[in-house]
């Protein structure tokens, strides 16, 4: 194994990541720890397991004003043998030992990188009005930019999340929920549940609300599982990437309902339906929608006969989920500028 080698690992790394970047930055912690504190093996992978974890978080706080939330497991994946295995760490770490930090300073130079060509993208949409912005074009910039092609999928999320809880708070939907007179003398020996649970009683039988839409949150790690959800029963899966019969079952397995949206390219819609039929899981689909439909509803929001009520506020919700989920990475923080990476140049990490 040679320190061609090992770079080609860490490169693949951080190509995988999303614009937050927390594996390449792991990596990059551990090495700052080994270099500065010296007491710390790379070959020993409990000595800094778990620990460069937190290392980690201190900085995407700093960075990003938020930390990893995947699973333990995911995190742990980082040290499998096609990532960034303790031998290979101890390669980079020798190497980053004889230059003063050339391969921390790589990796945040990456980080900067990714985070200059995310800003690019985002600008267009923040800097957009209804008369001019285009989905398509703002969905194609992250495709073409293949620093930015791994966060497509929150992408898809925002444009998704952003137009479907407009439309439902400008259509002022509601939600009924009530229970059956014939059935009140098991709720008068239930109503401490039925009111903590369902705002139901005796006395409110019936509860009325408005229809909403969530997000389960801010950046996950597995591109599978439930990205949104309604009040009224639908729970919402997005998926740009290509899928296989594995795959298909995971996100319908994972996903505790039977009305189930997919949100998907137009090119997939044909191969998810045969999927979902070979596993026999077609029943659990409420709909598919793809991206042209998102494009022509967007155009109708956007530019249609209600773009006066619609548009500005769909915009608006765009750039509010788009800050959200991309903090922007102004400056770096004054715990990176303490080490002088700017300093740091060598032909072989450039």
């Amino acid at each position: 194994m040679t320190k061609f080698d090992a770079k080609n690992s860490l490169d693949k790394i951080i190509s995988k990541s999303r614009v937050h970047f927390y594996k390449p930055i792991q990596i990059a912690e551990i090495l700052y720890k080994i270099r500065t504190e010296k007491s710390i093996n790379p070959l020993n992978l409990e000595e800094y397991r778990n620990e460069s974890k937190k290392w980690r978080d201190e900085i995407t706080i700093q960075l990003l004003g938020r930390k990893c939330t995947s699973s333990a497991r995911f995190q742990d994946d980082l040290f499998n043998g096609n990532a960034i295995p303790p031998q290979i760490l101890k390669i980079l770490s020798d190497e980053n030992l004889k230059t003063f930090g050339v391969v921390e300073a790589y990796i945040y130079k990456k980080f900067i990188g990714k985070h200059n060509q995310l800003e690019n993208a985002l600008n267009y949409c923040e800097n957009s009005t209804k008369e001019n912005f285009s989905v398509e074009k703002f969905i194609n910039s992250f495709w073409n930019e293949p620093g930015l092609r791994r966060s497509i999928d929150k992408i898809y999320e925002i444009v998704v999340y952003a137009l479907f809880s407009v439309l439902s708070e400008l259509l002022q939907v509601k939600i009924e929920i009530s229970i059956e007179e014939k059935n009140f003398y098991i709720l008068s020996d239930f109503e401490d549940f039925s009111k903590k649970v369902m705002n139901l009683d005796i006395l409110h039988p019936v509860y009325i609300q408005d229809a909403k839409i969530f997000r389960v949150g801010v950046t996950n790690a597995a591109d599978r599982g439930l990205d949104m959800y309604s009040n009224f029963g639908v729970a919402i899966q997005i998926k740009h990437l290509s899928l296989d019969e594995n795959l298909a079952e995971d996100i319908v397995g994972n996903i505790s309902s039977d009305k189930i949206i997919i949100v998907c390219k137009d090119a997939e819609q044909k191969i998810i339906l045969s999927l979902l039929n070979q596993i026999g899981w077609k029943s659990k689909i409420q709909s598919i929608i793809t991206e042209k439909n998102l494009i022509d509803w967007y155009e109708k929001a956007l530019r249609g006969k209600f773009s006066k009520i619609i548009g500005d506020k769909l915009i608006e919700n765009l750039c509010i989920e788009i800050a959200e989920e991309f903090p922007s990475v102004i400056d770096l923080p004054e715990i990176l500028k303490s080490r002088h990476y700017e300093k740091i140049f060598n032909d072989f990490w450039k």
